[in-house]
């Protein structure tokens, strides 16, 4: 059996809204990420958890798949443990922050 490791694939995004057009792809890109599990942690920055590399390669292909032609798109793999020593410095959590580490538990 084969052993996996839990990471979080993050997507960044900068996309242009200034036209009609422009918000119609910004609002279908936005929506495919939560299709695909994604959760909004900040504006313009999604991450999902993922069981492994194999799922982290597999996400990644679907967004390449789904990016509009105009814009930037970045995407970073981490460790559940490096995920875990990330800190929130001003604000606090949101409700799918607070989820987030239960629906861990669930695998």
């Amino acid at each position: 059996m084969k052993a996996f490791k839990f990471m979080w694939l993050f997507v960044f995004f900068d996309l242009p809204t200034k036209t009609k057009r422009e918000r119609k792809k910004y609002t279908q890109f936005r929506r495919f990420l939560l299709q695909d599990g994604f959760i909004m942690m900040q504006f313009s920055v999604y991450t999902r958890i993922c069981k492994g590399d194999d799922s982290v390669v597999t996400h990644k292909k679907r967004v390449k798949e789904h990016i509009p032609a105009k814009g930037h798109i970045r995407m970073v793999s981490i460790t559940d443990l490096q995920y875990s020593k990330m800190e929130t410095l001003i604000g606090i959590k949101s409700e799918e922050e607070k989820l987030e580490k239960k629906q861990l538990l669930l695998f």
